[in-house]
Order: structure tokens, then C-alpha cells, then sequence
């Protein structure tokens, strides 16, 4: 199967790892770009033992294994990385170094490559050498303290605004952006993504309004954070949920008018004092109907409206079969490449990889020799 994309034609090496590491390499796989990841040879504790092709995130890259331990397998690591574009590591700060495949080495010998490093804290600080994780991230960023309802702990949501939207796309913007830079200068250079920076950066628009006066630290208090009435998810009937957008004036008085919400004077959508009372109407009211029900008086119009989908009712939806926003491959259904291009489309270019399953073949592709990959094999080097 042939590469599509609009990164056909780049070469990454991925130093395998877990979270945003991978996440960053999957978007630059799904795009086009050819990356070899390179995995240990035995297990290095990353705590994912599924089969393979439940491992989504390492779809659309082949899988190198290699000793690195062993001074020959940073050898082999290193004669990929003179023929690549790219190189992305998620490991504290120091550990590629100690292994040999530090910046400083690798582009000395390919001066054009880009370094994409992956940290939760960064590349220095008090922190930077500390062990953590995407909730700890989101913590120090201000970004967790919002999230979740009024006199409880923060909720965690997920590990999707650390790992991947503040961690895996901003090394791939990151990387990218160096790319073009190095195509201009001819230099290559080091990308220090910090999954904090990253959710600092998501949270621009938060803090713009906090050092307005507009948002309050206090939790479910605010307009985007379940504050306010009509911005809001609700049970319904049937114990399913929808969800409720109707910020400006000219969609929340749609709301009204469908939905049969009494606020004569239109004031209550502006009123904070009155936002407690109306999602109290609002709840009891939504739940007099099943989620289908509003569906066919909501969906498609401008409140600003969609059901609460489960992952195993998204799929099915006719708007998401319709974009193809999701795809199956060998039984797993998982999402489908994004962005859309109209030019070079991205594609899941093939299913994970089991670790070292590409080792001979892919190094015998890079130009090795195979006298000298069935050497390494032979010592235990290669797997």
C-alpha cells in the first residue's frame, strides 16, 4: 500500500513511549510521513499488553526492536537517524543523552534533523526531572482546577488535555513547524514541548477572561464550565443525556422557542443570579422528554445542540458516518485520520505493529545490509 498524506516523502524515527509520544507519531503517520518506531527488546514497563491492533495509537508505523543497551544498537539507531527528517522521544530530561541518542550526537551527524522532545514539565525547571503524569500536568497549568462540579474535587477529564491536546499535537505542530523552518535554513533544530506550555497555551482564552473580571475560580460558576443554564449537559427521560450550547442571544432565544423555556424578558441568559434556579427549570424540564424526542425538535438547528454520545453510540451517528470521522480496521473501530485534505488525503497508512514484527524488513528498506542485520540478530542486538 502506498503512502498518502501531505507528509509523504518526510522520515521520522519515534523512540517509543506512551501518551503523547505516540500520539504525536500516529497524526504524523495518518499524514503521510514514513517513521520507524523504534521499540526495547524487552519489555520497558509501559503497561499497555494488548494485542496489537487494539494498540491505536501505534497504528501506521513499523516497529524496529532494538537493544539499546547495547553500544551496536545505538549504532543502528543512529544510521537511521542520519537519513531522517525528524526524531521524536517522550523520556525525562537526560535519558536519551545517557543512552547515547541525545541531540548533541544525533545532530552532529545529520545537522538538518529536527529533535522533538516530549516532556509533562519541560526540558528544565525545579520540576523537570520529576515523574508525572497528565493530571499532575493540567494541575500546575491552572487547567484541572475548573474542571468538575461545585464543592468537589477537580474531575479528571480523561488524559486528553495533557497527553494529547497540550502534549502529542503540540510536539506535531511543533515538529512540523520546524520542518518547514529547516527547509528554508538548511539547520535543523530542538523542539522542547512541555505538556504544562501546551496546557497553558489551550487555556489562553480562559485566562483572557479571568484577567477580565469575567471568570471566577469558583467551579460550575462560570459559562463554560456548567455554570450556566444554557450551557450545559442534562438527563433526559430515558436516562441518556444531551448537551445545550446556546451562548449568544439570537440561539438562546431559539432555544426558547423550541424547547418552550420560560424567560419573558430574556434576561435570565445574562443574569448569573438567576443561572442556579434556571438549570434547576431547565433539568426538570429536558427530562419530560427521551433523548430522541429532543433530538427531533433539537438536532440540526441553531440552539446549539447534540446528543451525549457513548464511544459506542459515536460511531453510528449519521453525522460522524457521514464525515467517516471514525473507520474500522481489522474489527477495531477507532477515529479516522484528521485533518481532511483536499489534495494529499491522510490515511491510516497500516495497522499496528507488534513490537519488533518490522525489524528485518525495515532496516534491509533503510539501506542496511543483510549480512549485517543477521549479525545483529545473531547477537542479540535486534529482535
Amino acid at each position: 500500500m502506498s503512502a498518502s498524506g501531505p507528509l509523504v516523502g518526510y522520515k521520522i524515527v519515534e523512540l517509543a513511549g506512551i501518551g503523547p509520544n505516540p500520539m504525536c507519531a500516529m497524526m504524523l503517520a495518518d499524514m503521510g510521513a514514513e517513521i520507524v518506531r523504534i521499540d526495547r527488546t524487552v519489555d520497558a514497563g509501559l503497561g499497555i499488553n494488548t494485542e496489537a491492533k487494539f494498540r491505536v495509537l501505534d497504528r501506521g508505523r513499523r516497529s524496529v526492536a532494538v537493544n539499546l543497551k547495547d553500544e551496536r544498537g545505538v549504532q543502528t539507531v543512529l544510521k537511521l537517524v542520519e537519513q531522517a527528517d525528524a526524531l521524536i522521544e517522550g523520556f525525562r530530561p537526560g535519558v536519551t543523552e545517557r543512552l547515547g541518542l541525545g541531540p548533541e550526537v544525533c545532530m552532529k551527524i545529520n545537522p538538518k534533523l529536527v529533535y522533538g522532545r516530549i516532556t509533562g514539565w519541560g526540558q528544565d525547571g525545579p520540576l523537570a526531572s520529576a515523574a508525572g503524569h497528565d493530571i499532575n500536568y493540567i494541575s500546575l497549568a491552572g487547567a484541572a482546577y475548573p474542571i468538575g462540579v461545585a464543592d468537589s474535587p477537580p474531575s479528571p477529564p480523561l488524559n486528553l488535555v495533557g497527553d494529547f491536546g497540550g502534549g502529542g499535537m503540540l510536539l506535531a505542530l511543533g515538529v512540523v513547524a520546524a520542518l518547514l523552518e529547516a527547509q528554508k535554513s538548511g539547520v535543523g533544530q530542538i523542539v522542547d514541548a512541555a505538556m504544562t506550555d501546551g496546557v497553558a497555551a489551550l487555556m489562553a482564552a480562559i485566562y483572557g477572561m479571568h484577567a477580565a473580571g469575567i471568570w471566577t475560580d469558583d467551579r460550575q460558576a462560570n459559562i463554560l464550565d456548567g455554570g450556566a443554564h444554557f450551557y450545559n449537559s442534562y438527563e433526559t427521560s430515558d436516562g441518556k443525556f444531551i448537551s445545550i450550547a446556546s451562548i449568544e442571544k439570537k440561539f438562546y432565544e431559539e432555544l426558547l422557542q423550541l424547547t418552550g423555556f420560560v424567560d419573558p424578558d430574556h434576561q435570565a441568559h445574562a443574569d448569573r443570579k438567576q443561572w442556579r434556579v434556571n438549570k434547576e427549570k431547565m433539568a426538570s424540564m429536558i427530562k419530560e422528554k427521551t433523548r430522541d424526542e429532543w433530538c427531533a425538535i433539537l438536532e440540526g438547528t441553531d440552539v446549539c445542540f447534540a446528543p451525549v454520545l457513548s464511544m459506542s453510540e459515536a460511531p453510528h451517528h449519521p453525522h460522524n458516518i457521514a464525515r467517516e470521522t471514525f473507520t474500522e480496521v481489522n474489527g477495531v473501530v477507532q477515529p479516522s485520520p484528521a485533518p481532511k485534505f483536499s489534495r494529499t488525503k491522510s490515511k491510516i497508512q497500516s495497522s499496528p505493529s507488534s513490537v519488533g514484527e518490522d525489524t528485518r524488513s525495515c532496516l534491509v528498506d533503510w539501506g542496511f545490509e543483510v549480512s549485517d542485520v543477521d549479525d545483529l540478530f545473531e547477537k542479540g542486538v535486534l529482535k
